[in-house]
């Protein structure tokens, strides 16, 4: 969850969709209400654990920065070197998701059918969207941890990819999560002049105000999920199910990245002389051993689903 949480157009909630965990990670979050926060400040840590299934989401998020974190730094690195084949991976994963969930959905009627047809518009229509310029004040970055957060809880709405339409995808989840990565391998070498500096200093308190807002975000739409969930489950995961369908237009490997220019021509640079993203331009690719790789790469992507599929079944026979 936290590798794909990182990309553009993948979603974390579809790993725990396809992983099987997908309601229990919901329920446990709405376990944060005034019970839990009662039991924490009242000091009663072991029953607060127990109660929000603290054992679940400890490792779960455990699991999701070591990843994330792990991943920040290599991510970078291969989609600048070979970004036709990691979208291609994806591609293919979100293509394998989508088989899973189609084959294991059996409630199907016109109100599932119509919001199917609903979630796939409503994704597709994301992918033309265009995004804005990069703005690093505070009450606008906790607003973007709210609405990135959605990607974890909303399996096809890619937290990071609206990120990337809010103008701040490579301010937060690059740039400040490398900040802190430098810090970390600072602090680890002895090198404590790193905390000194105002950009770190910055990047760090971005980061902060990001993942406080991220934290309200998670803890409050699980309610609303739970809620959802419990009274018309087949509607929204049939929502769902149109949701990841549509996000395939987001992620359609062969593209071009549109950059903003002024009236002049030139190409509008970011605070850090970046150049601003603007759009993407999809194309039906040549035929050549480029896009033979990248098909090769897609059916790894959903081979990798569909693996972790058929894994997870066979745990559940033998239990």
């Amino acid at each position: 969850m936290g590798t794909a949480n990182k990309v553009p157009g993948v979603s974390g909630g579809v790993v725990a969709f396809v992983a099987g965990f997908y309601e229990e990670f919901i329920y446990s979050l709405q376990k944060f209400n005034r019970k839990g926060f009662k039991l924490l400040f009242s000091g009663k840590f072991i029953s607060f654990y127990n109660y929000v299934n603290g054992r679940f989401l400890s490792l779960l998020f455990l699991g999701m920065i070591v990843s994330y974190f792990s991943i920040s730094k290599l991510l970078d690195f291969l989609i600048i070197k070979y970004e036709l084949y990691v979208w291609s991976v994806f591609f293919g994963m979100i293509i394998g998701s989508v088989i899973y969930i189609f084959n294991d959905f059996k409630s199907w009627n016109r109100t599932t059918i119509f919001s199917t047809i609903l979630g796939v518009i409503l994704g597709l229509s994301i992918s033309f969207l265009n995004p804005a310029t990069e703005n690093d004040h505070l009450l606008f970055v906790f607003f973007c941890g709210i609405i990135s957060i959605t990607g974890m809880t909303l399996p096809g709405f890619s937290g990071s990819f609206i990120l990337m339409l809010l103008g701040n995808y490579v301010l937060l989840l690059v740039d400040a999560v490398n900040a802190l990565f430098d810090v970390f391998l600072g602090l680890s070498t002895g090198d404590f002049s790193v905390l000194s500096d105002p950009y770190t200093k910055k990047m760090l308190k971005i980061l902060l105000v990001f993942t406080i807002g991220s934290v309200v975000g998670l803890v409050s739409l699980s309610h609303v999920l739970n809620y959802v969930l419990k009274h018309y489950k087949s509607t929204t995961l049939a929502l769902i199910m149109g949701f990841i369908t549509g996000s395939l237009g987001v992620i359609w490997p062969w593209k071009n990245t549109i950059y903003k220019k002024n009236f002049t021509g030139d190409f509008l640079l970011d605070s850090r002389g970046k150049q601003i993203i603007e759009n993407y331009e999809r194309y039906i690719p040549e035929f050549n051993t480029e896009t033979i790789y990248a098909i090769i790469f897609a059916f790894l992507g959903i081979g990798i689903v569909l693996g972790l599929e058929w894994y997870g079944n066979r745990q559940k026979k033998r239990i």
